[in-house]
């Protein structure tokens, strides 16, 4: 397989520790379903600013966290560096197998939140990503993970997909700019039993979650920060044109009338998986 082209880095630490800070925040029960103990060795695929990584070390024995972006791991080290056995790691997570911290069967649990929608958009590395997963782990260990399921964000979803085919893609390209994959609990039960899991649980969940809502936040906060690959193949100009026609349709739709809180249908994906 071709070495993967690394990925251009999208994400701003303070601009995500400002409109996505309610990522780490609901992670209850995906965290409950990992149950760290104080002899796991865990690693942590797309671990982006470490927030939940660093709370998950306070409970196990060590935790590698990996994210493709430098950003993020910089933002992970200046506030966690300092941390015994929490180590962190730039790495295209597409290319799992390829991280120095890699090691077979070394790992007692693989945990990921919010991540795998990204990392695993790409078909021709899917399984590469996963069969990582499994082979990383100990046997018996666990793969638990959370990421966006089919319907995740349909609204915004829909309304990127009309704002940049209005400022001039063909429906295909427009397609083609999505960053992320929304895969059913169906599809990736069998994803992961084809790489040798033994799925023990999952679900989808719809949770409606609420945006922060200031000035510079928003659905345009949000836009601006999770789906900037929609925008690329347009000009400066007409990208802020498709931002504001995403905000403008949005704006009844995702807006609460009684005091004017705006919520995204988030759609949560849940697997705890197992090497046997």
């Amino acid at each position: 397989m071709a070495p993967q082209q690394q990925p251009t880095d999208h994400w701003k630490a303070k601009a995500y520790a400002k409109s996505a800070s309610f990522v780490p925040k609901l992670t209850s029960t995906v965290v409950s379903w990992l149950d760290p103990q104080p002899t796991d060795i865990i690693l942590d695929v797309g671990c982006g600013d470490g927030v939940l990584t660093a709370e998950i070390k306070e409970r196990c024995a060590s935790v590698v966290g990996i994210d493709a972006s430098t950003n993020l791991i910089e933002a992970a080290r200046s506030s966690y560096g300092s941390v015994p056995d929490l180590t962190w790691e730039v790495h295209d997570c597409r290319d799992l197998e390829k991280s120095p911290h890699f090691r077979l069967g070394y790992y007692t649990k693989v945990f990921s939140n919010a991540a795998f929608h990204w990392i695993l958009r790409d078909p021709n590395t899917r399984h590469a990503v996963l069969k990582a997963a499994y082979d990383s782990l100990k046997p018996n260990g666990a793969f638990v993970f959370e990421m966006g399921g089919a319907g995740n964000v349909a609204e915004v979803h829909t309304a990127l997909l009309a704002a940049v085919i209005h400022q001039g893609l063909a429906m295909q390209e427009a397609r083609e700019a999505c960053p992320w994959f929304f895969p059913s609990e169906k599809l990736m039960k069998k994803m992961l039993e084809d790489t040798g899991f033994t799925v023990e649980k999952s679900e989808l969940e719809y949770r409606p979650t609420k945006l922060i809502t200031d000035n510079t936040s928003g659905i345009e906060g949000w836009v601006r920060l999770f789906s900037p690959q929609f925008l690329e193949k347009l000009s400066a100009s007409q990208q802020e044109a498709a931002v504001r026609e995403v905000c403008d349709t949005l704006e009844t739709v995702l807006t609460h009338e009684e005091d004017g809180s705006q919520w995204l249908g988030y759609v949560r994906l849940r697997v705890m998986a197992r090497k046997i």
